[in-house]
């Protein structure tokens, strides 16, 4: 952090030097849209200067295509699209999640942390999450590169600055985005010195103590350009012992031919997080800053280094690719009810401490179950101390890859044609470790360990010091390495059979190979190999009946391989600490998806003045061979992974757009139903409606635990008065089931609203004030709720409801400032654009 804030001290420093910048310029939403990844960007959009309407297309009317690129009325499935000025209304949040979650239809977030900042992101119900062990059903791209980390596929937009994004599209139905992409793809296209010149400092700060500033500057000279984002946020967070401090650098270094385009791109981040983790709802009626047992703190640090290109082989052929170095490491220090009983008369040694046998196998001997300590003595039990742990995990992972695409655009016996081949390839090395230390918890739910007292077990670690079983079983420390291989080879065919109806074809071989071994000699099962293959197709059709309505549909089927992580924690006899232990298991299988959706949209010119953008799409989900996490019997925050017969989403979406000069507003509907589609039993030790083995019913249309059936957004911004500008924004959720509720037996959790007010005012060409207020009607409301065992906490605090939840933020505000330097007064105002559709 040191070096952050020395870097953007020294960048503000040098901003005398370039104050002879020019204006900002940033991008409109623009007709093309990248159907791969490594095509995203590709398209040259018009431009409109800084606080300025949109300028015109210049003739041809479209911009020359490259790439995968595609009019947005040829693609045969949803694109849901956020741009830089979306971004902008929510710039003191620190983060893009919040944009997403406001605009997108049919996405909502699920709060598991207590932290705005590392929320999981549910589309349609399928997940993005930064926590390791959830399972991930969304894949993510940053300037072409799959940014979904090695080890357990998590995805970590904080390590992201919101300022320095393009456009984000969320895309459906596409297997050429490869592993992950069950629900769709995120695509993340940022700003570099050609799309964006100018000088901008923003200095913010708010409720719970927040302060946070950025820089950002682009500029072109000659055939080159150079572009540099820094930003940092700090706060103490809402929540007791919930701090984030984030820092994040972005560069880009470009060069431009006629017939050529490359870039050089840095990026280095690092971020610290507290607090992460539900509350009992008997702490949070009480005191809704409420947390668990705590520590418990994030830290993670990312550095990227990429390269892209772009070449014209010919007047119809061009040659993109991109590659890449990634280094991403990140460790949790987590203190944790202990779960912890005196040994009884069936072992060798009563009066021992051993840990919870409860879900296990009673064919196992209690003694497997003692405690070991420091030096791998015997611990007493002694009736009456709170027992906890503190885990650690690291995991440190360093990937290195690229992509290569050919496309073509020859016409075909006589017809427009687009044709895209490519392949990618990702390799990547990992090490994980998680240790335990015996602990005790405080009257103020503080975990601690003391060193000097062996009864206390070892610190994580201090050499070969560390908590485990007798028989390595529910506590024992992990190390594994391994690496992951992924290969991919695609091609798809965009052929216009008319000058309305266009066929899309194409398909995508993914290959995985998952390398795991054991470097503790306790699970010696976690060594393996495992394979993973598929082909998956994508079949389309669109038609344009008219220049405001397009109709479109498609097929197409995804998988995603079992991370590292999940394969070696599948078995219930060894469970993992979640996500903190790797334990031996039986192999997973590979998830597969297949996607049919339809849908009609299109945009209209001149009501009152303005345009109209509208889309309603329908879609269904089927998958085979579901990775879902469990909890295991007797102790809850120890779990593992299996395989479920068939799940499935399914449900639509509408929405509209209207923009006018000075005023524009959206509103969106999505009904999301997501479903178990077989009977059987699952295990969920917690749920007060389990039976004894802690295990529930499940049956073909239970609903999907956190994924609310109804969705609606609707906001707006309006020029109040010259200069001034305020925008409402309202989203609304229906109630959804607890996670461990998949029997759909208990109480949902309840249906909720959240109202967001923003202003802006320009003060001059240069200066602009905003303001942002976060939860208006300060509702008290959760997105995310589990159970958790009853019982004592820490021998004094009561837990009569099962129930846990992270409550959302309360009423915030912040406000701050953005100055551009010399910048030239806004362009006069023209014509609404209207996107071609």
């Amino acid at each position: 952090m040191r070096m952050l804030r020395s870097a953007l001290l020294v960048s503000v420093a040098l901003l005398p030097g370039v104050g002879h910048a020019q204006q900002q310029v940033t991008l409109d939403e623009i007709s093309v849209v990248a159907t791969t990844p490594v095509g995203a960007g590709t398209a040259s959009p018009p431009a409109t200067p800084a606080n300025g309407p949109a300028l015109p297309l210049p003739s041809p009317a479209e911009p020359r295509l490259r790439g995968g690129a595609q009019p947005l009325y040829k693609i045969p499935s949803t694109v849901e699209s956020v741009t830089a000025a979306d971004l902008e209304t929510d710039r003191a949040t620190g983060n893009v999640v919040t944009t997403l979650a406001r605009r997108t239809p049919g996405l909502n977030i699920s709060d598991a942390q207590g932290n705005s900042n590392r929320v999981d992101i549910n589309y349609r119900g399928f997940t993005a999450s930064p926590v390791q062990g959830v399972p991930q059903g969304l894949a993510v791209y940053q300037n072409g590169v799959r940014i979904n980390e090695a080890f357990g596929d998590i995805v970590q937009f904080d390590l992201i600055p919101p300022s320095a994004i393009q456009r984000i599209d969320v895309v459906t139905g596409n297997p050429v985005f490869g592993l992950n992409a069950l629900g769709g793809a995120i695509n993340v296209q940022m700003k570099n010195g050609f799309t964006w010149q100018g000088t901008e400092v923003t200095a913010l700060g708010g409720s719970d103590g927040r302060i946070a500033g950025g820089l950002q500057h682009g500029q072109i000279s000659g055939p080159f350009s150079f572009y540099f984002n820094g930003d940092g946020l700090n706060d103490r967070g809402w929540r007791y012992e919930s701090p984030s401090t984030i820092g994040r650098i972005y560069t880009d270094l470009g060069y431009r031919a006629q017939d050529s385009e490359f870039h050089v791109i840095g990026a280095f981040a690092r971020t610290f997080f507290g607090a992460a983790s539900a509350a009992p709802v008997d702490f949070t009626h009480v005191d809704p800053r409420a947390i668990f047992t705590f520590p418990q703190t994030t830290t993670t640090q990312m550095g990227t280094l990429q390269v892209t290109g772009r070449v014209d082989l010919s007047p119809t052929w061009d040659l993109s690719g991109n590659a890449y170095f990634r280094r991403f490491s990140n460790s949790y220090v987590d203190g944790n009810d202990g779960n912890f009983e005196e040994c009884g008369p069936d072992s060798t040694t009563p009066g021992a401490l051993c840990f919870e046998r409860d879900g296990f196998a009673d064919t196992i001997a209690q003694d497997q179950f003692r405690i070991r300590g420091r030096n791998g003595q015997l611990i007493p039990y002694r009736d009456g101390v709170p027992y906890g742990t503190i885990d650690i995990t690291r995991t440190e992972a360093a990937g290195y890859g690229g992509s290569l695409q050919a496309a073509n655009r020859d016409r075909l016996f006589g017809l427009t044609n687009s044709f895209v081949i490519g392949g990618s390839i990702d390799v990547a090395d990992y090490a994980f470790k998680s240790s335990s230390a015996l602990a005790v918890i405080n009257p103020n739910l503080l975990v601690t360990t003391n060193p000097g007292n062996s009864f206390y077990g070892a610190v994580p670690g201090l050499g070969t010091d560390f908590l485990r079983t007798e028989g390595a079983l529910g506590i024992a420390p992990s190390s594994v390495i391994g690496s992951n291989l992924y290969m991919g080879l695609y091609a798809t065919d965009t052929l216009d059979l008319t000058d309305s109806l266009a066929l899309t074809a194409g398909a995508r071989l993914n290959f995985a190979r998952v390398t795991t071994r054991d470097l503790t000699g306790f699970s010696p099962d976690v060594n393996g190999t495992h394979y993973f293959t598929k082909i998956n197709p994508i079949a389309g059709l669109t038609y344009r009946f008219l220049p405001e309505l397009s109709l479109f549909g498609s097929y197409s089927e995804s998988n995603r391989a079992p991370t590292p992580l999940e394969l070696a924690c599948a078995n219930p006899e060894r469970p993992c600490l979640l996500p903190n232990s790797l334990v031996a298991d039986p192999p997973l299988k590979q998830v597969t998806a297949r996607t049919y959706e339809a849908g009609i949209r299109g945009a209209v010119a001149g009501v009152y003045d303005g345009a109209l953008t509208y889309k309603l799409s329908a879609f269904r989900t089927d998958l085979s061979d579901d990775i879902i996490q469990l909890a295991t019997p007797g102790n809850a925050a120890r779990g593992y992974y299996v395989n479920v017969p068939a799940t499935r989403r399914q449900g639509i979406e509408v929405g509209a757009e209207y923009s006018r000069g000075d005023l524009s507003l959206y509103a969106n509907y999505a009904l999301i139903d997501a479903t178990f589609q077989f009977s059987g039993t699952l295990s969920s030790p917690n749920n007060p409606l389990a039976g004894e083995d802690g295990a529930i019913a499940v049956r073909p249309g239970n609903k999907v635990p956190l994924i609310p059936d109804h969705q609606f957004k609707v906001g707006f911004d309006y020029l109040l008065l010259p200069g001034w500008k305020v925008g409402l924004n309202l989203q609304a959720y229906s109630s959804a089931y607890y996670r461990g509720d998949e029997s759909n037996l208990n109480r949902k959790l309840p249906s909720y609203y959240v109202l967001g007010l923003n202003t802006s005012y320009r003060v001059n060409d240069s200066l602009e004030l905003f303001g942002l207020v976060t939860n208006l009607t300060n509702n008290r409301y959760a997105t995310f709720g589990t159970f958790v065992e009853g019982g004592l906490v820490a021998n004094r605090y009561p837990i009569n409801d099962p129930r846990t939840t992270t409550l959302a933020q309360p009423l915030s505000v912040y406000g701050g400032l953005r100055y551009t330097f010399n910048a030239p007064p806004p362009a006069p105002p023209v014509e609404p654009l209207v996107r071609k559709n």
